[in-house]
């Protein structure tokens, strides 16, 4: 009613006094408005009413539904939330795989390293003064000097590294890396982004491509090209493929990889790969557990510094061969090695105990009979 009473005042312009109305006055007026208002009036007021009401029902119920599939959506977070993370690890890990004072030093140790691969020094350095860890100065200035140069590249400057590069020119080349020519091709083509302006120190820059004339001539080729297009821009050229911003990215990965194999290091930190590789095989091991307890069968998995299923991480995480035993099946271990016997063929030890009779072994694989004690162990 008061609805209806707001919209007659509206459409007859009529002004009301500043004064607030209670409710039972504002029904009052609005029954002696209505009561003066035409029959033609209250149809049009019916139908804007009924157009009103209509629209508000549509937009209820477009809101509504839009409101039910964000919900549904929200309302799945909190389980998928319960079905991935699981507060109770402790069946699956091994309690005193960090007991003794070696194997902590050997965490903090890694942990250390990793925070100076990822450019984190002071945090490096109070990590050492509260755990105790003594870093030796010939382990730190590889990374301090890997850093300092990958902060360079970011501010894309090149001078660090070409000079690195320079430096180690000789190893570089023993690894088959181009990281060299791609600093000089990068640093040309700054030139070049440069405008007309350039056009000479970029010729004489050009010389820095000559050693590398027979392993990139196709590349050299299209650097020289763009020089003809340098007046109107090289943006506005066939070669504005060349003035690419993921260049700079791709520049500090390719950094990244030649140093750390110079320093006999991998790519990642041992701690960033063993992370990765426990969030891959937890879950898995977890699920495990479930399956072992519910089938009442704990007798499966007696050992926890084991797995009782392999889990395949991928060949990212790859470090090392692996053999396994063609007679037992089972992957080769510290307690387990593999043994070649004379005939060449290779097995387990704990296969070669089994085999062995009356002092003598038969290879599987050949009839060459043989003294056990004449097998060696190999490493892989």
């Amino acid at each position: 009613m008061y609805s209806l009473f707001y919209v007659v005042v509206k459409q007859n312009n009529i002004t009301l006094p500043s004064s607030s109305f209670s409710t039972v006055q504002l029904f009052s007026l609005s029954f002696v408005f209505l009561a003066g208002v035409q029959d033609a009036d209250l149809s049009v007021l019916s139908q804007t009413m009924a157009q009103c009401c209509k629209n508000i029902k549509e937009t209820v119920q477009m809101l509504a539904s839009r409101h039910k599939d964000i919900h549904g959506s929200v309302s799945k977070v909190g389980k998928a939330i319960d079905r991935n993370f699981d507060a109770e690890i402790s069946a699956v890990v091994a309690e005193t795989v960090w007991d003794t004072p070696e194997r902590q030093k050997y965490l903090s140790e890694t942990i250390v390293e990793h925070l100076y691969r990822q450019g984190m020094l002071s945090v490096a350095e109070d990590l050492c003064q509260e755990s105790g860890v003594v870093i030796d100065m010939s382990m730190k200035q590889p990374f301090l000097e890997l850093n300092r140069i990958l902060e360079a590249l970011r501010m894309q400057d090149l001078r660090p590294a070409l000079e690195w590069a320079v430096t180690n020119r000789q190893r570089l080349l023993d690894l088959n890396s181009s990281l060299e020519f791609k600093l000089h091709r990068l640093y040309f083509i700054s030139l070049l982004s440069g405008g007309i302006g350039n056009q000479m120190e970029a010729l004489q820059y050009a010389r820095h491509f000559q050693p590398f004339a027979s392993q990139h001539q196709r590349d050299i080729q299209i650097l020289m090209g763009s020089l003809v297009y340098l007046r109107h821009g090289i943006e506005n050229s066939p070669y504005r493929g060349l003035l690419e911003t993921n260049q700079w990215a791709e520049i500090c990965n390719i950094f990244t990889r030649d140093a750390c194999a110079l320093l006999g290091l991998s790519v990642e930190s041992p701690l960033s790969v063993s992370f990765a590789s426990g969030c891959m095989a937890l879950p898995v091991l977890m699920n495990i557990k479930q399956v072992i307890e519910q089938r009442q069968c704990s007798g499966v998995w007696t050992h926890k510094d084991e797995l009782p299923i392999e889990i395949d991480l991928g060949k990212k995480c790859w470090y090392h061969s692996v053999f396994a035993c063609p007679i037992l099946r089972q992957q080769t271990s510290e307690s387990n090695p593999p043994m070649k016997l004379i005939c060449g063929h290779v097995i387990s030890r704990d296969a070669l105990n089994k085999l062995t009779n009356a002092g003598k072994l038969k290879c599987p694989y050949c009839p060459m009979e043989q003294n056990p004690s004449h097998a060696k162990q190999i490493y892989f």
